[in-house]
């Protein structure tokens, strides 16, 4: 067996990627062919109108212009969060935009009673329901070494692991009944290492991890569609952040960031729009992909790359929030709204 596995490891990578090369030119035309198709001649549109779609983390970033997004497809929308009086504000923005009719309902999507009590309020006032969006996520941007309060460890594996899965989990049911979809808003770092996401990075290695291997259970009773991004950035706020209230905890500052990358806006179009199709992945941007392949392939390429781009030379600057240790170099201003240099909060 041992000499089984040599052989396989100097012949079956090359041998792959010749593959590969050979199939790619024909992937591209299918997909293309499959894309063209259901953009122009399924109608989605009319197919998503007056369907129910629940919504989680929509209080803010992309979960609200998901909404947003929906609601101009004419879907009926129940918007989960913790911030009630930001979802009156984003129910009547929906509402300008097309929603016939909808319903929010401040919940945690770290408990499972209150995932359990959204969904049967969905039911019992639409009866069913066709799209589930977890959209709730928190990230961080301290190194792991430097974190004193590990309580704060579970905190980020609650919200961005378990607030997906216990929506899911009650929703299922339902979604069988309507032929429905689950989407998914992951991320990118699920498997492109990245400093100071250690432990957002395995949450969402887990998640996706979850799905993929839901997809077979579920088969083609529920679809399920996961939208990876790399960094996302918000003109809607003019690079200020607010983390969604999914649990108590020490990170409810104002976060003024400069948002860079891709806006919130089309991350969240394309979301939509794939969900709409069936497509089973979102990627934004796709040129992401490049680099899965040297991960499976040349590793070590990918890591001296990394090391060069990203921690080569210079100071190394952080955010001692949930770390147990002071802000430094602390302003007044800073002080009195505790700014720090948080940069993913979806």
């Amino acid at each position: 067996m041992d000499m089984l596995n040599s052989v396989l490891n100097l012949f079956v990578p090359p041998a792959s990627l010749v593959m590969l090369a050979f199939a790619w030119p024909a992937l591209t035309f299918i997909n293309t062919c499959e894309w063209v198709y259901s953009t122009y001649f399924l109608e989605s549109h009319q197919l998503m109108h007056n369907k129910v779609v629940v919504i989680t983390g929509a209080s803010s970033g992309i979960g609200e212009q998901i909404a947003y997004e929906y609601a101009k497809r004419g879907v009926i929308l129940v918007l989960v969060a913790r911030r009630e009086q930001r979802l009156r504000a984003i129910s009547e923005n929906a509402r300008r935009l097309g929603a016939p009719d909808v319903m929010i309902v401040a919940a945690d999507v770290v408990k499972e009673d209150d995932c359990r009590r959204f969904i049967n309020e969905t039911i019992n006032q639409y009866g069913r329901v066709d799209h589930l969006v977890n959209s709730a996520s928190l990230g961080h941007t301290f190194y792991f070494e430097e974190a004193t309060d590990t309580n704060v460890f579970p905190i980020l594996m609650d919200i961005n692991f378990w607030g997906n899965v216990y929506p899911t989990h009650v929703a299922l049911p339902y979604l069988r009944e309507s032929n429905g979809r689950v989407i998914v808003n992951a991320s990118v770092e699920n498997w492109l290492p990245l400093p100071r996401m250690s432990l957002y990075a395995a949450a969402k290695s887990a998640l996706i991890n979850f799905y993929e291997t839901l997809r077979f259970e579920v088969k083609d009773e529920v679809g399920i569609t996961i939208a990876t991004h790399g960094w996302i950035g918000t003109e809607v706020s003019r690079g200020k952040f607010m983390v969604e209230e999914g649990a108590e905890m020490q990170w409810k500052e104002e976060r003024e960031v400069e948002a860079s990358g891709g806006p919130v806006e089309e991350f969240a179009r394309m979301i939509v729009a794939g969900a709409c199709r069936g497509d089973p992945y979102v990627k934004y941007p796709s040129w992401y992909d490049i680099f899965f392949l040297y991960r499976v392939f040349a590793p070590k390429v990918l890591y001296w790359t990394f090391q060069f781009l990203l921690t080569g030379g210079g100071a190394r600057r952080t955010s001692f929030i949930g770390t147990g240790r002071p802000l430094i170099e602390a302003s007044p201003t800073m002080t009195r709204r505790r700014v720090v240099d948080h940069q993913r909060v979806e």
